[in-house]
């Protein structure tokens, strides 16, 4: 009589790595980072009513945001959630280790490849979008007309003349090349028709410019026409710094006039004379010029009863190129994409304006790199859908024939 022998094999267990690879790969992490990424987006929508765009995209989707406490209504709930920006990151890894690299390879796969292919092309538009966009703000009140947007962010030096009451032959100093100058470091920048270089130091990020009979400078700061800069610490919402930093003209003779300061916060710009040409030179944010002109026609917004606060923002704009005109409706959620440029309804003004009021209109104006690759991405998805639908249908096709010729 023969006997069977049984043998046990002993599975072996996997390394650190391969459990770590398991799990970033895994469907599990797929749902839970999908889920967060639809929670925060439904909190974010309803947060942006109350404190704008903007402050609301940062504070949920920044890369400076690794967690935070949402708060509707004026009322922040008892929950720490994590940074949408981290959580794509989590779902790029997800999709490449687990979409891409671990998937089932084959004919009968193909439709999902690309599909995942597709997903992972949105998820790097966003992060390109976050790191490479220019984001800036346009006010436009019922009945008037802009062409200029300005920077969240970004302080400049504009130098410029002065012809008959008006600035003309603008200059002007990007804040890369102003940032650096802390810690008494100092650049000189000399300009094309300008009768004098102009040297700029001891920037700062946020400071506000502060007369010295009223405070006393306690740092030793430096005291010019009876004013000096103090530091103040850097906001929560970096849109709302203010920048300063001191200059002084240097004329081709080497005569230098006395340090001046130079602020965001300033409210007039400072005025040389030279060779009976006037100058002025200020400290602004950064403007962009559009290719067109934006005309606000209507703005309405639709309040919650008994409140100020609105429910809903709607412009009805013109857009004005060469002479063309095009009417556009821009609200919550629908914005207009034109030559590159993206706006969307971001606030309104003046502050606690209700129903009857003469409004303003705040537009957040984007200039993305990555616009139209979330529109890509979602033809790769829907290709790749097809794809699959196409295959499965072929195969069960195939499948139903074979069973007829074999009852036959």
């Amino acid at each position: 009589m023969e006997q069977k022998q049984t043998t046990t094999v002993s599975r072996k267990q996997k390394s650190v790595f391969g459990k770590v690879y398991d799990f970033l790969s895994g469907f599990p992490l797929a749902t839970v980072t999908l889920l967060l990424l639809l929670v925060l987006t439904w909190l974010a929508t309803l947060e942006q009513i109350d404190h704008g765009l903007y402050p609301t995209l940062n504070k949920y989707f920044s890369w400076k945001s690794l967690f935070f406490i949402p708060e509707i209504n004026g009322k922040k709930l008892p929950v720490i959630l994590p940074g949408g920006y981290y959580v794509s990151a989590v779902l790029l890894i997800n999709m490449t280790l687990g979409g891409i690299i671990r998937i089932r390879k084959g004919p009968k796969h193909y439709g999902n490849l690309i599909s995942h292919f597709g997903i992972v092309f949105m998820l790097l538009g966003g992060g390109v979008a976050h790191h490479f966009s220019d984001r800036g703000n346009m006010a436009v009140g019922e009945g008037e007309t802009s062409n200029a947007a300005e920077d969240y962010f970004e302080f400049v030096v504009e130098v410029s003349e002065v012809k008959d009451g008006k600035r003309e032959l603008f200059h002007v100093i990007r804040g890369n090349y102003l940032t650096d100058l802390v810690d008494g470091k100092t650049r000189t920048f000399e300009f094309e028709g300008i009768p004098f270089s102009l040297e700029v130091s001891n920037y700062l990020k946020n400071a506000q410019p502060v007369n010295q009979f009223e405070r006393p400078p306690a740092l030793g700061e430096y005291v010019a026409d009876n004013y000096y800069l103090a530091e103040k610490p850097s906001e929560v919402n970096a849109e709302t710094n203010f920048a300063g930093a001191y200059a002084r003209a240097i004329f081709p003779d080497g005569k230098k006039t006395d340090p001046f300061i130079v602020a965001g916060a300033s409210f007039y710009p400072f005025t040389i004379r030279a060779d009976d040409r006037i100058f002025t030179i200020d400290m602004r944010k950064r403007l962009w010029i559009m290719p067109f002109e934006v005309k606000l026609d209507k703005f309405d917004a639709t309040f919650h009863p008994g409140t100020s606060r609105p429910a809903k923002f709607v412009s009805d704009i013109r857009r004005v190129e060469n002479g063309q005109e095009s009417k556009v409706r821009i609200q919550m959620n629908e914005p207009m994409r034109y030559e590159g440029f993206t706006f969307f309804q971001a606030s309104y003004g003046p502050p606690g304006a209700g129903s009857g009021d003469r409004m303003y209109s705040v537009f957040e104006v984007v200039k993305n790199p990555a616009d139209k690759w979330p529109e890509y991405s979602l033809y790769v998805v829907a290709f790749g859908m097809l794809v699959t639908f196409l295959t499965k249908l072929g195969g069960h096709l195939g499948a139903a024939s074979r069973k007829r010729k074999n009852e036959a």
